[in-house]
């Protein structure tokens, strides 16, 4: 009687076991996965922080002339009227 007990329990150990190390979902694949979600987290986050910049940058756009006069004056050289530029040029590292 105990050793049909005993070899029921042993069968029933083995195929939890073989499901949990070898079957659909097992650990391996668990690992796996919470690698791709940290991963993504990490992504997410970076991502998050660019729309939080790009959404200030909006903001201040549409609230003033200023930073549509610095943006253009950086990224398009655009100057006032009555304005001169001047670059300088280091020599010394030619």
């Amino acid at each position: 009687m105990y050793r049909i007990l005993l070899l029921s329990l042993v069968t029933l150990l083995a195929v939890l076991q073989y499901r949990m190390w070898f079957g659909e979902s097992n650990v391996f694949e668990l690992a796996a996965l919470e690698q791709e979600i940290t991963a993504q987290s990490v992504e997410n986050d970076k991502l998050l922080l660019r729309n939080h910049q790009l959404e200030a940058e909006v903001k201040d756009l549409r609230k003033g002339l200023i930073a549509v006069e610095e943006r253009a004056r950086s990224e398009l050289g655009m100057l006032k009227p009555n304005e001169t530029f001047y670059q300088l040029i280091n020599t010394a590292e030619q």
